[in-house]
């Protein structure tokens, strides 16, 4: 099985918006190689540290929350 590392990346920039806090930052316990890929694409801030969460960029927020919506609300 191949795996579709882009749908992955959108799943989990989607549920980093489940977990939002102090308007930016999420909680960062997803696989470190998609959080590196985020990071390449600009969605998030380096993750590599300490902290136990990371910071969204705009973008991120923006495409993050149009995920969420996208893959985990249902139509009214």
């Amino acid at each position: 099985m191949e795996m579709d590392k882009e749908k992955i990346d959108d799943a989990v920039l989607a549920l980093l918006w489940l977990t939002l806090h102090e308007g930016d930052r999420a909680w960062k316990g997803f696989d470190w190689d998609v959080l590196d890929r985020l990071h390449q694409k600009g969605l998030i801030a380096n993750p590599a540290g300490k902290a136990k969460s990371l910071v969204l960029s705009d973008e991120g927020l923006r495409r993050s929350e149009e995920l969420f919506r996208a893959l985990f609300t249902r139509a009214k």
